[in-house]
């Protein structure tokens, strides 16, 4: 059995895209996956199943998503091996955990085109890329974060943020 992270973009994020987490919990688990937990409200879940690998897993809840509630949601999945190398390769220092965003990508990132960008066009932004995250710092807090949409423009997948101390906290998850 391996256990897999779903991240959910874009949900209970105004009025669009809702669901309750109790809803998403069920729907885990009638898509097979055991042991299905979630974080906060903004689609976290740790599952586990057998070796169905990460793509098939988003798939499945894509899928899911779409034929039980009508959303069309971009799902991210990690192994929990994969989303503690992620947290481990955190090349930045974290000083405001809430103005920290790791960006998780379905695809790859084009990390040569991420590091020609000129830092002076950011000045209260640091950015640090892997082939599939990029790591954050936003001094002015994410409301006037412009380097989380620049990421998402060089990825050829989805691509969904969370804060340091939500990546933690999915982070413990993993390990229960």
């Amino acid at each position: 059995m391996s256990v897999y992270v779903v991240l959910l973009r874009g949900i209970n994020v105004g009025r669009h895209n809702r669901i309750a987490m109790g809803d998403l919990r069920a729907l885990l688990g009638d898509l097979g996956y055991r042991d299905a937990a979630t974080h906060l409200q903004s689609g976290n879940a740790v599952v586990t199943s057998g070796e169905e690998g990460p793509e098939a897993v988003a798939a499945a809840v894509s899928a899911g998503l779409r034929e039980r509630f009508g959303l069309e949601v971009p799902v991210v999945v990690r192994t929990a091996a994969g989303f503690a190398a992620a947290v481990e390769a955190n090349p930045l220092e974290v000083a405001d955990p809430s103005r920290f965003l790791v960006l998780f990508c379905s695809g790859t990132l084009d990390t040569a085109a991420l590091a020609g960008l000129d830092p002076a066009a950011y000045p209260r932004e640091r950015l640090a890329v892997t082939a599939t995250e990029a790591y954050t710092v936003h001094e002015e807090g994410l409301r006037l974060a412009r380097l989380p949409d620049v990421v998402a423009r060089h990825a050829d997948g989805a691509v969904t943020g969370r804060n340091w101390r939500t990546v933690l906290r999915i982070a413990e998850m993993t390990r229960r």
